[in-house]
């Protein structure tokens, strides 16, 4: 592993040199374990500690298939799928693997009593299968993480439709939080050459998430001057979104939960912020209850920083918690786009809201190819931005899941695997000076 480390660092290897390295036998990987899959059995979700079931161990290498590439990682991220893997919410992830490995020649191998969680990287290809022309060993890349077999016809339109569509790193096993990872070719984007391995490897999830959501003809469909209510606006979805309305010509109203993110994603140029708990929202009165009144009261926040206005669109990912207060405030005729459902999977609203008030619910989740190329794309003309705000070590991972669980993050939170240190891997220095104050607004914004 040292050579191949020493070897990308020098930036002097050729894609031969890099492809006559050799491969490791094993590898350090952030895994969850099958037999450890009821320690967290009637405990309250936000009692599970993340940091409990996650274990930085060796894994064997595996097979490359036709299709398949394996990355050197530089550096990868944690996402909220990673923090349902850990504690085994709303179902451990083994399941799914097992059913992977039952549907196509060369599955067999996810089926492991472990499980090699992260579904984001940014790092240097080392081998590819036999039939991969895209991409070859040396080159720098990043991954989204759709995993498709384009087998059937329903994802030939749109490749998330399609049955066989599953998430890397969630519903596939050798994830990005590791030394090594494998990925189908299709999975690979040119890293940007402005962006370090670490802001390089933080956006491809929520980003294209965030993309699909709004832009893409798939979720909202996004127009100039849309009203976009975007919840979590200062997170990890949501400050792309703040990002992708703006650029769009739309008028965010971003929901914060502290001043100081009201602040941050002020400085990303959002002047319509509701601070939550300034406001003293309290959508449910009890754990069973909701309160319209305060529905009520949080339409008219809307309203009244709008100049009377209803949101066209609601970017909705908070779930349960907040899913009858999007519906409620959306306007005559508006979308509730939706995904994730990160404070519970039950949604709970009145229905004369959305059915007398002619609205839409649209379910969306990640992005297909074309749409993960596309937001891609803007980061590298550097139109839209990483959200840094944390690196961690790969040793300390559970930390970084566990701080994500807990809502105490900022953004996008960071791990490096082999990159040595953070601030490497940068190609494009003069465009990285240019762009460095909202490169790393989210990093100087952190406490």
């Amino acid at each position: 592993m040292r050579n191949i480390v020493e070897a990308i660092l020098s930036e002097d290897a050729s894609s031969e040199d890099i492809g006559a390295l050799s491969v490791p036998e094993s590898y350090r990987g952030a895994v969850v374990l099958a037999a450890e899959s009821e320690m967290f059995d009637g405990m309250a979700t936000r009692d599970k500690t993340p940091a409990k079931a996650l274990h930085i161990q060796q894994v064997a290498t595996p097979e490359i298939g036709p299709d398949e590439v394996l990355v050197a990682v530089m550096a990868s991220s944690v996402n909220y799928n990673t923090v349902w893997t850990s504690i085994f919410e709303p179902v451990p992830t083994f399941g799914f693997l097992q059913r992977y490995a039952k549907t196509v020649p060369g599955a067999t191998k996810h089926d492991q009593p472990f499980h090699v969680v992260g579904s984001d990287l940014s790092g240097v290809v080392l081998r590819t299968g036999a039939a991969v022309r895209t991409v070859k060993p040396g080159d720098r890349v990043v991954a989204h993480c759709l995993n498709v077999e384009l087998t059937a016809p329903d994802g030939h339109d749109d490749s998330m439709l399609d049955p066989e569509q599953r998430i890397w790193g969630f519903e596939t096993n050798y994830g990005g939080l590791g030394e090594l990872a494998l990925v189908k070719a299709n999975q690979l984007m040119p890293k940007p050459k402005h962006l370090t391995w670490e802001e390089a490897a933080c956006s491809g999830l929520v980003h294209s998430t965030a993309y699909r959501q709004l832009v893409s003809r798939n979720g909202a469909d996004m127009k100039q001057g849309d009203v976009v209510l975007i919840w979590g606006a200062a997170g990890g979805l949501g400050s792309y979104a703040t990002q992708l309305v703006l650029n769009g010509g739309g008028i965010p109203v971003c929901v914060v939960s502290s001043p100081r993110k009201a602040e941050l994603v002020r400085s990303m140029g959002a002047e319509l912020v509701i601070d939550r708990s300034s406001a003293d929202l309290r959508f449910w009165s009890d754990e069973h209850t909701q309160n319209p009144r305060e529905w009520k009261r949080f339409g008219g926040m809307v309203r009244e920083l709008t100049g009377g206005e209803d949101p066209d669109i609601v970017f909705e990912h908070p779930g349960r918690e907040t899913f009858g207060a999007s519906v409620y405030a959306a306007r005559r005729g508006g979308t509730i786009v939706t995904c994730a459902s990160t404070s519970g999977y039950e949604h709970t609203y009145d229905n004369r809201h959305l059915w007398m008030r002619l609205k839409r619910i649209v379910g969306t989740h990640f992005a297909n190819y074309r749409e993960a190329w596309e937001a891609n794309r803007l980061i590298a003309r550097g139109m839209v931005h990483p959200t840094l705000s944390t690196v961690y070590a790969l040793n300390d991972v559970g930390q970084a899941v566990s701080k994500v669980h807990a809502n105490r993050h900022d953004g996008k939170v960071g791990v490096l695997c082999l990159a040595p240190g953070p601030d490497q891997g940068v190609q494009d220095r003069d465009m990285r000076e240019r762009l460095l104050p909202q490169l790393t607004r989210f990093r100087t914004a952190h406490p």
